[in-house]
């Protein structure tokens, strides 16, 4: 279940399906891989090739990120099998 997160576009769009926010471009992306988090009880569950599921490092230890589009990601971590802190950014 995801319980949290920083991006206030993306929670609007997980809520209600509004696109203001985020990239249009993306909506039905984003929607794919929301639902997949929603359900999602660890990493393992995300582990489809297309969406590039990869640990990350430094400031950002213990979180994942998946590929939404070209440089857009977005990033959570898990606790237990819940999903919080999830943003939507390109950090390239």
């Amino acid at each position: 279940m995801i319980l949290t997160f920083r991006h206030k576009g993306l929670e609007n769009y997980y809520r209600t399906g509004a696109m203001a926010g985020i990239q249009p471009m993306h909506a039905k992306k984003l929607r794919e891989l929301l639902t997949a988090l929603s359900v999602a009880s660890g990493p393992q569950d995300l582990m489809r090739p297309s969406w590039r599921l990869h640990g990350l490092s430094g400031d950002r230890a213990g979180f994942h990120a998946v590929t939404v589009q070209a440089n857009w990601r977005l990033v959570f971590r898990f606790v237990g099998e819940d999903v919080e802190l999830l943003d939507y950014l390109d950090y390239h």
